[in-house]
């Protein structure tokens, strides 16, 4: 079986639920399981361990792309904007006026019905996200994921994913000092470890790929500090938080403690 899965035509904004006069059944009083982890750190192959240990008796809300799009993204671009760097600025601005950003678009948006539970979200990033959802709804749990850096890094190189692209490549430079101009990779990656990331080529991925990738990364690192991030969850209850480090278990381990902690 496969979960159920919402669109959002199966929710509504407050100004619809407003103007249409509908009951609707908030999802900021509803027993929300939130996946919170930066892009590589496996939340997607969690969810689909969890659908095979679940036997797919779950619901999983429209992704955090499918939202950003509706309720951040489309009031600011006349177009669908893919480059990642270009959704980090855009977003960004969205949470200078809504600080709870995802969080708080989340818990505004409204169900027309109660599907099955567990109803879950991919995901939350940031500690304003997440300390905003944990504070406002109570009825929320978090699962929290995380990676090395390294490893995000090649997980991303071995997915085929629109949006795990950006611009703005610097190609005429030699793979090392290409990556070691990215903004703020000393902030993430050692001098040996962009060796390592550099070294990537042997193994048949190009230039370009290894380049966006790391720049995925390092972006991300800069606008959702997973580390704060993680240590805000973990002075949650522990009914109320589940910390997973990916690299160190298979999906099925993560799917089987994920079931016993629900």
């Amino acid at each position: 079986m496969t979960p159920h899965l919402l669109s959002m035509q199966d929710l509504a904004l407050p100004s619809e639920t407003l103007q249409n006069n509908l009951a609707r059944l908030p999802l900021a009083q509803l027993p929300l399981l939130v996946m919170v982890g930066v892009t590589g750190v496996g939340k997607s192959t969690t969810l689909a361990a969890l659908q095979v240990q679940l036997r797919g008796v779950f619901t999983l809300l429209p992704d955090r792309r499918e939202i950003t799009d509706v309720v951040m993204i489309a009031p600011q671009a006349s177009a669908p904007v893919i480059d990642r760097q270009q959704r980090f600025e855009l977003t960004a601005r969205y949470r200078q006026a809504h600080p709870g950003g995802m969080a708080q678009a989340l818990g505004e948006l409204q169900l027309r019905d109660l599907p099955a539970l567990p109803l879950v979200f991919d995901g939350l990033r940031g500690l304003d996200e997440v300390r905003y959802a944990a504070q406002a709804f109570p009825s929320w749990r978090f699962v929290g994921l995380h990676a090395p850096d390294l490893l995000r890094v090649r997980r991303l190189l071995g997915r085929a994913d629109q949006f795990d692209t950006v611009a703005g490549q610097t190609g005429q430079m030699p793979l090392p000092a290409q990556l070691s101009s990215i903004e703020g990779v000393s902030e993430v990656f050692k001098p040996s470890q962009i060796a390592e990331l550099a070294a990537l080529q042997e193994a048949g991925y190009t230039a370009a790929d290894i380049v966006s990738k790391t720049k995925i990364v390092v972006s991300e690192r800069r606008h959702y500090d997973p580390a704060a991030t993680r240590d805000f969850l973990l002075t949650l209850p522990s009914e109320r938080f589940l910390d997973i480090d990916s690299a160190s278990m298979t999906p099925a381990q993560v799917a089987q403690l994920l079931e016993a902690w629900l």
